[in-house]
């Protein structure tokens, strides 16, 4: 028997507070979301290692 696709798939959170500050590197996440139940974008507060804060994180392509 086979196995549908399903609807959960992996996807990559990035700061957005990262870019505007101008230093190097980029604070990611991967996560996995249900595609039927969410198909927008999503956003989550997640920690910056680098800015050493709690920052929002947006879904990139």
């Amino acid at each position: 028997m086979a196995k549908s696709k399903g609807n959960r798939i992996q996807v990559i959170l990035e700061c957005t507070e990262h870019k505007d500050s101008g230093q190097p590197g980029t604070s990611r996440y991967i996560t996995t979301k249900n595609r039927k139940n969410t198909p927008e974008r999503i956003e989550k507060r997640k920690y910056n290692p680098i800015l050493r804060k709690v920052t929002v994180h947006k879904e990139i392509k």
